[in-house]
């Protein structure tokens, strides 16, 4: 279905004079994953910055769409019935230079038809299938989206020459690491859930085409992202969902747990600077254009300290129970070492969680949020 409509479709280029001075120095760039978290907020600051780009994402139910819809809006890109349609391609009424067509990258025939008919200079891929627990329950949709779409991205820029390619991978990949600080040298072989194992797999599967066909990959890794329109099945939303409907949150491992929760606008930046980043061959390892890069804050805490941080930035305790188990899929501990990606691409982490809790909850409780 998805071949047959884009096939058909009579894409629209802008045709104004103002309109072609502007395009005629751009980068073009595929987003994948346009409508999620991390992904809509790249193409925005791309289009802003005068990218030409083009977003992609299927739109599923993993979560409320109605979310993702409104951070398409934000990017303005909208239809009138909040029905974006499969092959469809919508302009933003925000960006002159941002197109947005809703498809699955495990579509493969519409993946190949999309690359050959765009002929990207880059490729941001960000779409997944996201959540540790729900990997437990729907295994087969990590192999479809993570794997299987991950591959026809590869065949794409192989086939199309695209010789740009930054992919979102996770921290959740250092699995039972047991280090102070994650090092992108530490081992990564202890995967405790089936997504983890699918972001591993991803890193290998780059690296393969990276050392075959001189594709230039850089994966990274993100640390707990945080931040306005992020995803209600992680804590931020979840526990700031709680203290408003005054229900019970509740803290596994006894809210001893860890996380480097890194803000939404820093993670943002280091894609963007990733994006632009041109890898220097001599400095990689056997001379394969490939490089995995952490993007975390630097500064873990504990769950249960974040929690207190969140309820004095929004105004009101909570109730919470602690939990002593940690739920199976669960890592005890994540916290990033930085020091790669702020010497090589001279990116350095700026929002304290402070400021970056305060940003988050102005925006909870706004009218901008579809879900309060």
């Amino acid at each position: 279905m998805d071949v047959r409509i884009i096939d058909e479709t009579n894409v629209q280029h802008l045709k104004s004079s103002q309109d072609d001075a502007i395009l005629k120095n751009m980068c073009k760039i595929l987003v994948t994953g346009a409508a999620g978290f991390i992904g809509a907020r790249v193409a925005c600051l791309l289009a802003e910055r005068g990218d030409e780009v083009v977003g992609v994402d299927n739109i599923n139910g993993f979560y409320y769409v109605k979310l993702k819809y409104a951070r398409l809006k934000e990017c303005g890109v909208e239809c009138e019935n909040e029905d974006i349609l499969r092959g469809k391609w919508y302009q933003s009424t925000k960006f002159p230079n941002y197109r947005f067509v809703r498809l699955s990258i495990e579509s493969k025939e519409a993946i190949n038809l999309l690359f050959g008919s765009e002929h990207f200079d880059k490729v941001i891929h960000l779409a997944a299938q996201a959540g540790v627990q729900f990997s437990k329950k729907h295994p087969y949709e990590y192999m479809k989206s993570n794997l299987y779409g991950f591959e026809d991205i590869l065949e794409a820029c192989r086939w199309h020459k695209v010789n740009k390619l930054v992919f979102a991978s996770s921290s959740s990949v250092y699995g039972m690491n047991q280090n102070e600080k994650f090092s992108e040298e530490d081992p990564t072989n202890t995967p405790v859930s089936l997504y983890a194992a699918s972001k591993i797999a991803n890193e290998a599967m780059a690296h393969c085409y990276a050392h075959q066909y001189g594709i230039n990959c850089i994966g990274l890794r993100f640390f707990t992202v945080y931040g306005p329109w992020g995803r209600p099945d992680m804590s931020p939303m979840l526990f700031a969902d709680k203290i408003r409907k005054n229900k019970t949150i509740k803290l596994y491992g006894k809210g001893e747990m860890i996380r480097d929760f890194t803000y939404i606008d820093d993670i943002v930046h280091g894609v963007i600077c990733a994006t632009d980043y041109e890898l220097n061959v001599k400095h990689c390892p056997n001379k394969v254009p490939f490089r995995i890069y952490n993007i975390g804050n630097g500064h873990p805490i504990k769950m249960k300290t974040f929690l207190e941080a969140l309820e004095k930035t929004y105004g009101e305790k909570s109730k919470f129970k602690l939990i002593k188990v940690v739920r199976s899929g669960d890592v005890i501990r994540t916290s990033a070492d930085t020091s790669r990606i702020e010497s090589e691409l001279h990116f350095k982490p700026k929002w304290n969680l402070e400021d970056g809790l305060e940003e988050f909850i102005k925006w909870y409780k706004s009218d901008k949020n579809p879900l309060k």
